[in-house]
């Protein structure tokens, strides 16, 4: 947990506490080549000793348990087969490598570069034309649709699908959920009302917005914190081994 970790989790308290709401805590354990389980210890300790308090959470369960999302796959795995009976998505074989050669165009820091629908007429979603090779799940965005959402923070905000970003990956070829659609499933499952996190997502808004749409669910509010930066103008990240809590 880094400074800009903290003053995110800081000002969703504040404005849960603000709204007469409820804090949750959500372990998001997908990633097997990160994560630990000390990670986990770790990150409760520097969150308890700074002095957050959450209602419900991994340690302290709650009634929309299981916290952790690694126990939470059937949600997801529901979720999948539901966007799939829609034709919202599409099996894709190619690589982050074959992406990157395959785009001209720039991209945001930290953001996917913009597909290039590579695999979208090749494959269908039905399992008599699936690849025999392993696969990405992408979901078919729908190309020249403004996108647009009143933050709470920064106002109305607009992207372009195809433009801003493109089709984007909802389940992994090692069978992992994407963060789209984990957060999508969880956020309503949960019944959460406003999702506050980085400023760095806000385009991850808008493609989740479009999976909320296809599943039929009704989006939460969203407040995006301004990013906390260091003194060479460079948002604290793991990567760059930022000021830790501890």
């Amino acid at each position: 947990m880094h400074l800009g970790h903290a003053r995110t989790f800081w000002i969703a308290q504040q404005r849960a506490r603000a709204n007469g709401g409820e804090l949750i805590l959500r372990n998001e354990d997908l990633d097997a080549t990160r994560f630990k389980m000390e990670f986990v210890d770790a990150v409760l300790e520097d969150l308890r000793w700074f002095g957050f308090e959450w209602s419900e959470g991994p340690d302290i369960g709650g009634k929309f348990a299981p916290y952790n999302q690694s126990e939470r796959m059937n949600f997801y795995r529901a979720a999948l087969e539901k966007l799939r009976a829609g034709n919202f998505i599409y099996p894709c074989t190619c690589s982050r490598k074959d992406i990157q050669q395959a785009v001209t165009a720039p991209h945001a820091e930290g953001d996917e570069p913009v597909y290039p629908g590579t695999c979208r007429t090749k494959f269908s979603s039905s399992n008599s034309n699936l690849p025999s090779a392993k696969f990405n799940w992408r979901f078919r965005v729908p190309d020249g649709e403004t996108i647009s959402f009143l933050d709470g923070n920064f106002g109305e905000q607009k992207f372009v699908a195809g433009e801003d970003f493109g089709d984007f990956v909802v389940w992994r070829h090692d069978d992992v959920p994407a963060y789209q659609l984990a957060c999508v499933a969880d956020d309503s499952a949960m019944q959460i009302t406003e999702v506050v996190r980085g400023a760095d997502l806000l385009v991850s808004t808008a493609r989740q917005i479009l999976l909320y749409r296809a599943l039929g669910l009704t989006p939460p509010k969203f407040f995006h914190c301004a990013l906390m930066l260091d003194e060479k103008g460079q948002r604290l990240a793991k990567r760059h081994d930022a000021l830790s809590l501890r």
